[in-house]
């Protein structure tokens, strides 16, 4: 039986296992561990990659959202809006600071945080007062939407809502870096298309290093000294501490890595939209039963409005093909199982499942399909293949 695995990190390092070695022993041949000039060109060439004027890196995907929450000066007792649809770290970041997170639903169609629900929730839940925005006596902070599996949110009318708010937009760009999305004033990459936002290079990333990894973006400069300051324990200067930060630095042997790699996302991106149209060709005809992702950029940005980070396919019957794929080798995961609302951990906060029914809905009915770019054709064609037999055996 021919094994598709979900991912396979191994192919990649296969093909740049000298490339990246290069790089490794340079740091190591430095010792220079924490921060330093690696750092200092990564920073560089992703701020170059997004047109954000500053990045920041960290020690995380997660680190780089709570360090902008942290240098926007939210604190206990506040909110944060966000989407309950996403990996769990966007919420957690809000409660690490004693805040808490109010979930608005989804879209159904492209997972992502409904600008029309969002404004909903502000019109009829919240009150506006010459101090901020307040939800049942709780001041509203900003907003955090993710673009979910690499396809950016319609910010166009999130961004306005924040601006009417007068609340602050944070894009959870974890899953999105290289995608773009159709501004009406031109189009913009993800993390750069609010004032400040977020990347996480986990090792499964579409640009992935060799541990935990991230990076803050910001369009204003105070805002990334603030960063840089809380990033290093709030130090500034040396051993002088004038806020309580965190060790959130990122390391040189990541950050060269991360350089090292980066000049091959473009072509890893084009190959997940290669393997998506071809998965979308040959299944296709099996709707309604299995809904297949949606590509509203498509038109104007091509494969640049979609970076497919995952292939999340949707079924009522989802939990019997995953199981059919795995007794034919082929690798699936679920993202995600169960809603941020849903969560044990936020069962205090009150919500019931259906006070957010897309975003149940979806917990119940998502599968993602191996997608990484070292996939060949063929492997494509036999998981096409296994899902067509599922759905019409």
């Amino acid at each position: 039986m021919i094994r598709i695995p979900f991912f396979d990190l191994q192919r990649q390092y296969k093909q740049l296992r000298s490339e990246v070695l290069g790089a490794v022993t340079r740091v190591c041949d430095s010792q220079a561990f924490i921060l330093g000039p690696e750092v200092v060109q990564l920073e560089r060439k992703i701020a170059e990659l997004t047109g954000s004027p500053h990045a920041v890196g960290v020690s995380s995907g997660t680190d780089a959202e709570l360090l902008i929450l942290m240098a926007l000066g939210l604190e206990s007792g506040e909110a944060v809006i966000t989407t309950p649809f996403t990996f769990f770290a966007t919420a957690g970041s809000i409660s690490r600071l004693g805040a808490r997170p109010l979930f608005v639903d989804i879209e159904a169609a492209t997972y992502n945080l409904s600008p029309a629900k969002l404004r909903e929730f502000l019109a009829r839940e919240c009150t506006p007062t010459p101090e901020g925005v307040f939800w049942s006596g709780v001041r509203i902070r900003g907003i955090v939407p993710v673009h979910l599996f690499g396809l950016c949110c319609d910010m166009d009318q999130i961004l306005e809502i924040g601006l009417e708010a007068n609340l602050p937009v944070i894009e959870d760009a974890a899953q999105a870096i290289g995608a773009t999305y159709p501004r009406k004033n031109g189009p913009l990459r993800a993390g750069a298309i609010s004032e400040h936002s977020c990347f996480s290079f986990y090792p499964t990333k579409n640009l992935g290093g060799f541990g935990e990894a991230g990076m803050a973006l910001t369009k204003s400069e105070s805002a990334a000294a603030r960063m840089r300051s809380l990033r290093n324990h709030g130090m500034e200067p040396h051993y002088y501490h004038s806020d309580v930060g965190g060790n959130f630095r990122l390391d040189a042997l990541q950050a060269a890595v991360l350089a090292c790699k980066l000049p091959y996302l473009e072509s890893w991106s084009r190959r997940r939209w290669q393997i998506a149209q071809r998965y979308r060709e040959g299944l296709k005809h099996l709707g309604p039963e299995l809904g297949l992702p949606v590509e509203p950029y498509c038109d104007s940005l091509g494969a640049r409005g979609h970076i497919y980070h995952q292939f999340v396919v949707r079924t009522s019957r989802r939990d019997a093909l995953k199981t059919a794929l795995s007794e034919r080798g082929i690798g699936t995961e679920i993202y995600y199982p169960l809603a941020l609302h849903e969560q044990p951990c936020y069962r205090g906060l009150g919500y019931r499942p259906d006070d957010l029914p897309e975003a149940s809905r979806a917990a119940q009915e998502v599968l993602a399909l191996p997608v990484f770019p070292e996939l060949t054709d063929s492997e494509v064609d036999v998981v096409i293949a296994a899902v067509k037999e599922f759905f019409e055996s």
